[in-house]
Formats: C-alpha cells, sequence, structure tokens
C-alpha cells in the first residue's frame, strides 16, 4: 500500500474531521467541500465511499507506528523500547477524539448492511496491528528474549494489558482523559507486564501457548 501524498492526507484528516461532527451522515460532497477539492478527484483516488472509508481509517491506523527491530543485535532493551513504543503510539490514538467517533461509527454500522465500516475497521485496524507487532514478538521469541509457542495468542495478551478497558470506556461515554505522561507510564506497565508473563525467564506456566 503507497503512503498517500501529502494533499491526500489533507483529504483524509477531512474525512476524520467529518466522522468527528457528522457521524455516518458523511457524504463525497461535504468531503469535497470541506478539502477544497472536486467529487471527481476523490473518485480518481479512492474509487467510492467505501474506498475512501477504507483509506480513512489505514491513514488513522498508521499512526500507531512499531520501532524497528535489527534482529541481529536485538536485546531486551531493543525489544522492550519497540513494545512500549506501539502501546504507546496505539493508547494515544485510541483515546483521540477522531478515533472514539471513527469506532462508534464502525460498531453502529456493524451488521447492518449499510456500509462495510465495521468490517474496514477491523481489518485496517486490530488486524493490521497485529500484522505490525507479531514479526517483533517473532524477532523476541527468535532471539530468546521471549517464550510463546502461538504468536497471535502472545499479541492478543499483550493488546489486552495495553488497552485493559479505556477504549470500551471511552466507546461508552466516560470522560476519561489521558494525559502523555500518563499514556507512557501505562505503555510501560503493560511492556513490564508482557514481558512478565512471556519473557525468557518466565516459569513453564506462561510458556505453554
Amino acid at each position: 500500500m503507497e503512503e498517500p501524498s501529502a494533499r491526500q492526507q489533507d483529504v483524509l484528516d477531512a474525512t476524520l474531521a467529518l466522522m468527528v461532527e457528522e457521524g455516518d451522515r458523511i457524504t463525497m460532497t461535504a468531503v469535497a467541500r470541506r478539502a477544497s477539492c472536486s467529487k471527481e478527484t476523490l473518485y480518481k483516488w479512492f474509487g467510492d465511499r467505501d474506498g475512501l472509508l477504507t483509506a480513512t481509517v489505514r491513514w488513522q491506523a498508521s499512526k500507531v507506528r512499531v520501532a524497528p527491530v535489527d534482529r541481529a543485535r536485538l536485546d531486551l532493551a531493543s525489544l522492550t523500547a519497540s513494545l512500549e513504543q506501539f502501546a504507546e503510539n496505539w493508547l494515544s490514538v485510541i483515546s483521540s477524539a477522531t478515533s472514539i467517533a471513527l469506532n462508534r461509527l464502525a460498531v453502529s454500522h456493524a451488521g447492518s448492511g449499510r456500509t462495510n465500516l465495521g468490517a474496514i475497521v477491523l481489518e485496517n485496524g486490530r488486524f493490521a496491528m497485529g500484522r505490525r507487532l507479531k514479526p517483533v514478538l517473532d524477532a523476541g521469541r527468535d532471539a530468546g528474549l521471549l517464550r510463546f509457542g502461538d504468536t497471535e495468542t502472545a499479541f492478543r495478551t499483550f493488546f489486552g494489558l495495553v488497552a485493559r478497558d479505556v477504549q470500551i470506556r471511552l466507546l461508552l461515554g466516560d470522560r476519561l482523559t489521558m494525559t502523555a505522561e500518563e499514556i507512557g507510564r501505562d505503555a510501560a506497565l503493560a511492556t513490564k507486564q508482557f514481558l512478565a508473563l512471556f519473557g525468557a525467564n518466565a516459569g513453564p506456566a506462561d510458556t505453554g501457548l
């Protein structure tokens, strides 16, 4: 998937802003007006409304980054830093007003037949996060720093430790505010807990997955 151009990024940011304001009333006409471009340009770049929504979700999800690791030189410090960065980025993104609005919209559409937004968010959000982080977990295992059998199970455990009840509370309207300092602390704690479960020195009961 190619990185969107600067102009396309402006359009995707405009789409996200409209989702926060308008919810499922968002239209190609409204996006074109907000982004100061023509509908023809939107159709050329994204194909249709679902294509625009897919690109928008991908753009929002791309803000969750995983620090690259050097498999040949991977040690506990660099593995920890990569996991903490992922956790911090992810918590920052899901606690933003943009992601809250996007996920609420996706949940409201899921199974309704109105749009494919639920499937789009699932594929380009949760599943994309897995594809991004699992190679890091596998690298940690190959380096003898982690011990687990199933990568998906290990990823879901880490995901759960990071998310806790934060996302569901936000989606249900809890006015939970998270400062950068709190996010950093929570990310570090989740990583520490994960390493206690799956680190090389974890007990046999923690490595049978």
